[in-house]
This record gives C-alpha cells, structure tokens and sequence, in this order.
C-alpha cells in the first residue's frame, strides 16, 4: 500500500511549519496547544530543512539549559532528514521507522515541497484483519512470481516484523 491510500494521509489536518529563525517558544506553545509531536522547519519555497519534536526540546533545549524565548529553531532542529513521496511503500516506511526509531515522517511532492507528515500512529492504525490481509496478499503475490520455500519464509518474516512493531508500538 502506498502512503497516499492511507486514509489517515488524505484526511490530515496541514503540517504544522515555522520556518528556521522561529523560536522555540513559539513552537511549544503551539504544539501544546494542537497536540503536536513536532513541527517542520521549511524554507521559504516550504522545502523541509529540518523537525523538532518533543524529544529535540529535551536532548537540545533543557538537557543544554537553554532558553526557549530566545533559541531558535534552528538551534536544535533536526536536520537528517527522513523524507517519503505519497507514492512510497508504507511498510516500507513503517519498517524503517521502527528500526531507527523516529516517529514523524514528512511526505514531499516531487520537487521536495511539503504536502503532508505520518506518524508512526498513522502508519499502524491498521486493524488486525487488515494486517494479515496484507500479509496474506504479499505472500500471494511472492508464491506466484517464485513459488519456492524462500518466498514462504519471507512472507513469515515479514508478518513478524510487523506484529513485533506494532506491539512495540502499543506498548
């Protein structure tokens, strides 16, 4: 399933932006208020350059003592991007997400302008019958392009890791 289906993706509410000479107050302050887990920090053609989430206010706002009435955001932002299209792979995603442990995933159009951000929430609002029909249609598709013990294997290893990453998740 690519991002885009996701009914989530369609329906979200637009990312929240500030761009890099923001203060970190303003952020906070916004982000409490909206129930935000980050913001993403654009350019002036609202081109990601970096995210701040609430862990970013921890390690490099107060773990450093400063000051969010005058530390931008630049100061602290992320700036290793992780970024998707909406045609991506979603569990694709979600596998890399939970493997490097990042929940915020800004979603850019093909000139690398931002149209959306999933959360790692977004990607496992899946139900558990919509998980093992997933499953099922990848191991379908495997067995009838290579009908060997591999593919087999591969479908159930990859059932697992989603199981596992939900509950990693939910728990």
């Amino acid at each position: 399933m690519k991002i885009e289906e996701r009914l989530e993706f369609k329906n979200k509410a637009p990312v929240y932006t500030l761009a890099p000479d923001a203060l970190v107050a303003t952020a906070i302050k916004a982000m409490s208020e909206k129930n935000y887990g980050a913001v993403v920090v654009v350019d002036k053609e609202s081109k990601p350059v970096g995210i701040v989430t609430e862990r970013d206010f921890m390690r490099r706002l107060l773990n450093e003592g400063r000051d969010p009435t005058n530390t931008k955001l630049s100061d602290i932002m992320t700036t290793d991007l992780k970024l998707a299209k909406g045609n991506d792979n979603l569990l694709e995603w979600l596998q890399q997400m939970s493997n490097e442990r990042f929940r915020h995933l800004p979603v850019v159009d093909d000139r690398g302008v931002l149209i959306n951000m999933m959360s790692q929430g977004d990607f496992v609002s899946y139900t558990w019958p919509q998980l093992l029909n997933r499953v099922a249609e990848q191991a379908r598709a495997s067995f009838s392009v290579n009908p060997s013990i591999y593919a087999a294997i591969g479908a159930g290893v990859l059932f697992m890791l989603v199981i596992i990453a939900a509950i990693m998740l939910l728990a």
